[in-house]
């Protein structure tokens, strides 16, 4: 096994046949479809390309908040005008308009069932895969509280249902996903209590990914890695997952500080861009990460984030120029 070993962040392009027909059958097929890309393309890791939350209704999103917080008990879908503008007053977010939906009692587990989703995606694997769940600090901050009255309250709660979802997954990594708290560094004490509460219920490798928002391919969170590493060091988890190819250089210098008993996943390849990187580029992106912390503190290497904005035959060259680009670097 190579020392840096190849993994995706999550989603992949949503094939055309489950966007027109979207069965259960086309969803397994379409699984099994993705894993195959990935494999073809030597991904040491792959994933189910976060297909299972695909939802029609919320392209802009891929149902990535939808798909976690509609199942749940306490939740509201019943959002009209008047709490669009209630929203809108109290929790602005630039990329939503109007909230996943309404808090109006304790929250519950619902109809929330991510061990199936993840034994589908196992049962079609055929080989080491990574399962995804988004982050209960970001969850929250697309909800608006009817019941809780208190931000910290909803967020440690939607932690604890997501922590009860975490034992038995079987999958060989599951991935805590983030991209609001780089953004918003003020709330890392919180995020980083709620994040811990799913990352301590993990039974495999437990990874946290990163990035600075991707929507319709722009960033929609200012800040930078310097101002999260301890943040970053109070997490419970086995490695990170950053998004670093879209960002300036300056921001290597914030991986010196990470502890070294969390490993590096760094991103070497831009998904903002249509640009197919060349092997060399991928190659020259891991040595400039490993001459500021040291060889061997680099254990992964992957996208900045999902593909699923991208073309189908744009994310498949990446992921090939992300593999090629690897081996190049360790001379394999």
């Amino acid at each position: 096994m190579a020392r840096i070993q190849t993994t995706v962040v999550g989603s992949y392009p949503v094939p055309d046949w489950l966007r027109v027909v979207p069965t259960e059958r086309g969803l397994k097929d379409a699984v099994m479809v993705v894993y195959k890309t990935q494999e073809l393309a030597g991904i040491d890791v792959v994933s189910d390309g976060d297909l299972s939350r695909f939802d029609v209704n919320h392209p802009e999103t891929n149902g990535m908040i939808e798909y976690f917080i509609r199942p749940m008990a306490g939740v509201s879908s019943v959002v009209g005008r008047s709490v669009t503008e209630e929203f809108s007053r109290h929790h602005p977010m630039g990329f939503r308009r109007k909230p996943a939906g309404v808090v109006t009692g304790k929250l519950g587990e619902g109809s929330l069932n991510l061990l199936a989703d993840c034994q589908r995606a196992a049962a079609v694997a055929g080989g080491a895969f990574k399962f995804t769940v988004t982050s209960p600090y970001m969850l929250a901050r697309t909800l608006l509280d009817h019941h809780y009255g208190s931000f910290d309250k909803l967020t440690l709660a939607l932690g604890e249902i997501l922590a009860a979802q975490m034992p038995g997954l079987p999958a060989e990594c599951v991935q805590v996903d983030e991209a609001n708290i780089p953004g918003n560094p003020d709330d890392a004490p919180l995020a980083a209590a709620a994040m811990n509460l799913v990352l301590d219920q993990i039974d495999g490798e437990r990874a946290v990914h990163f990035c600075f928002g991707n929507y319709g391919g722009q960033t929609i969170q200012k800040g930078n890695w310097q101002k999260l590493v301890s943040f970053l060091n109070s997490l419970h988890t086995d490695h990170l997952v950053l998004e670093l190819a879209h960002r300036p250089a300056s921001d290597l210098n914030a991986l010196k500080e990470i502890d070294k008993k969390i490993a590096l996943g760094v991103g070497v390849v831009d998904i903002k861009v249509n640009h197919i990187e060349t092997p060399d580029e991928i190659a020259s992106r891991i040595e400039a990460v490993e001459k500021k912390v040291g060889e061997g503190r680099v254990r992964w290497v992957h996208p900045d984030c999902g593909f699923w904005m991208l073309k189908r035959s744009i994310a498949d060259r990446k992921m090939e120029a992300l593999v090629l680009g690897r081996d190049k670097y360790l001379g394999l």
